[in-house]
């Protein structure tokens, strides 16, 4: 259990968050006698056991865990394929959904569990990549007759919606559903709109079950436990992350190989800052951008986290540091839509909008994906 704090208001009135896993007189009676598969990773903690060890230590019958990006403990580099393997501690088999093979499930692992059990802790934005492998996981058991019971989580950005919602036609393993880049729900709400938009394929529907979290609404600020990628270290990367990831899709380092990834930005052709860092190898960042290279440019690591909150997803870092390279449509690349989700971005910057004037185009959408959403709502907003 973890104390959150209302985001109205003074912050003097803390309740602790139960999440859906330690809620067990709620889900415990529908794993009596299934055979059951977990898809987690290290977030997956219920107290400071992880959820595999918790339901073996209460004889439940677990027959294989999902990893996703990242790998079941959580240690990989983004985008890096990670093998299936044994879980050395438990001996349950590991099924990586990361490891490059697209082609889906193997039909003889469907049929070995009952019950697919999701504990995970997501960030809420649309390009990390958890809710996507959620998404695929349902689709799955849509086709197999299989359930999926969903232990929920706050979101730590789940106290705005923010962001143009994807164009379809820049669907990518970083961009899976017509959401805006910061959605504000839970795993748990997601899946249910996914069933209720009837998005997926075929306009399948899987059999859902959520175990909602207690003492949580979307007005609150949750603390995670763990880290829940490497490169997120800690909250405030978590805040600045729907501002900073851009990048991504640039020559500029976001700090990938310090110890500040998605609180700095620079390159080393910036010109006029006093901060610099050197990207290094390291675990989570084996190759970083501009690695052992001088990077000048800016550190937003002590910014405070009510200004992040009050100005959302703010693009005046991307557009400062391409106002500084000058290098014209040199400095995007094409993963920058894939992460947007929409082409008039990258042409407004080009064409010297400013960051306000940018948002301002996607106003539409959000309003538009609020009411959308709010059947599918399974806390306060």
């Amino acid at each position: 259990m973890l104390c959150l704090f209302f985001l109205t208001g003074q912050k003097t009135h803390a309740e602790e968050v139960v999440v859906g896993a330690e809620r067990t007189s709620a889900y415990f009676p529908l794993l009596k006698n299934q055979r059951i598969a977990v898809f987690s990773n290290h977030t997956g903690l219920v107290g400071d056991e992880h959820l595999v060890d918790f339901l073996l230590r209460n004889k439940f019958d677990v027959m294989g865990i999902f990893a996703p990006e990242h790998g079941f403990r959580g240690t990989a580099d983004a985008g890096e394929h990670v093998s299936s393997s044994m879980d050395e501690k438990t001996g349950v088999p590991v099924f990586s959904l990361y490891d490059g093979n697209n082609s889906g499930i193997d039909q003889e692992i469907l049929d070995g569990f009952d019950v697919l059990l999701v504990d995970i802790q997501d960030v809420g934005l649309r390009f990390y990549t958890y809710y996507i492998t959620m998404v695929k996981l349902m689709n799955e058991c849509a086709m197999n007759d299989k359930k999926m019971i969903v232990l929920d989580r706050p979101n730590p950005n789940g106290h705005y919606v923010d962001g143009p919602i994807l164009d379809m036609k820049h669907k990518s393993g970083v961009g899976w559903l017509p959401i805006p880049v910061v959605h504000g729900m839970t795993l748990g709400e997601i899946a249910t709109m996914v069933n209720g938009e009837k998005w997926l394929p075929e306009e399948r529907e899987c059999d859902l079950e959520v175990i909602v979290c207690e003492n949580y609404t979307h007005q609150t600020l949750y603390e995670l436990p763990v880290a829940p990628s490497p490169n997120l270290p800690n909250m405030k990367s978590i805040y600045l992350y729907p501002s900073t990831c851009y990048f991504e899709a640039t020559p500029v380092s976001l700090g990938r190989g310090t110890s500040k990834p998605f609180l700095v930005y620079g390159h080393p052709n910036m010109k006029g800052y006093d901060f610099c860092f050197t990207p290094r190898s390291m675990p989570g960042a084996k190759h970083p951008p501009q690695q052992d290279k001088k990077c000048f440019g800016v550190d937003l690591s002590d910014l405070p986290d009510e200004e992040i909150f009050e100005k959302g997803i703010d693009l005046s870092y991307v557009i400062d540091a391409y106002n500084n390279l000058n290098m014209g449509n040199h400095f995007f690349r094409p993963f920058f839509e894939k992460l947007i989700g929409v082409d008039y971005v990258r042409n407004m910057i080009i064409q010297g909008k400013t960051a306000q004037e940018i948002k301002a185009m996607w106003a539409d959408d959000v309003e538009k994906f609020k009411q959308q959403r709010r059947p599918y709502l399974l806390y306060e907003e």
